[in-house]
């Protein structure tokens, strides 16, 4: 039977107990058992390690400061109420300046706005001057049904029935004028003028 050298065993023993203890030895600033910290990232989501990029843009904000004006854009309704300001203005102009009548009609038309109890009144008033009394009334009307409120309608169809024989008619629109302003407005005293033939109209 082999015996065995009991020095041979004597450093196997040895070896073993030195691998064990180096196995099982943690690594240095560690306490055994720790488990290694998970890495975290910074804000910006480089890991601490990263170096900044210097080809990277700064991030812009998400959101506008308070005091960030808005993109200025032109406002086409406004653009169109001036233009039709403007185009009034000279309309307004041919008929009462420059008596042109027919010019008038013309400038009042080609503003598109024929619903508008002023555009629709003075196209009434220069067909009345020309001596287009059925056009007159249309528009008149016309003028009416848009804003039926509006005084200055009621005294030129009043002088367009005084001119037509009819004195009630244009006494009604007196009337109808006295309710909507009263009896010291512009309007009311033209025609009441008018009626008592101290106006030409």
């Amino acid at each position: 039977m082999t015996r065995f050298d009991p020095r041979l065993k004597l450093f196997a023993t040895s070896a073993a107990i030195a691998f064990a203890a180096y196995a099982f030895t943690p690594a240095p600033g560690h306490a055994a058992g720790t488990p290694e910290p998970a890495p975290v990232n910074a804000p910006d989501g480089k890991k601490p390690d990263e170096k900044p990029d210097p080809n990277a843009q700064a991030p812009k904000p998400d959101v506008k400061p308070a005091d960030a004006k808005p993109d200025a854009k032109p406002d086409p309704a406004k653009k169109s109420d001036n233009q039709f300001l403007d185009g009034y203005k000279k309309a307004y102009a041919l008929i009462y300046d420059a008596q042109d009548y027919a010019a008038g009609i013309v400038a009042l038309k080609a503003l598109g706005h024929d619903e508008h109890p002023d555009v629709a009144n003075l196209i009434g008033f220069s067909s009345r001057k020309l001596g287009r009394t059925e056009d007159a009334k249309v528009w008149y009307e016309k003028a009416l049904a848009a804003d039926a409120t509006h005084t200055r309608t009621w005294q030129y169809y009043g002088m367009w029935q005084l001119e037509q024989g009819d004195r009630a008619k244009a006494e009604e629109h007196l009337e109808k004028i006295r309710l909507i302003s009263g009896s010291d407005c512009d309007d009311y005293k033209s025609l009441q003028a008018a009626l008592n033939g101290n106006m030409t109209y």
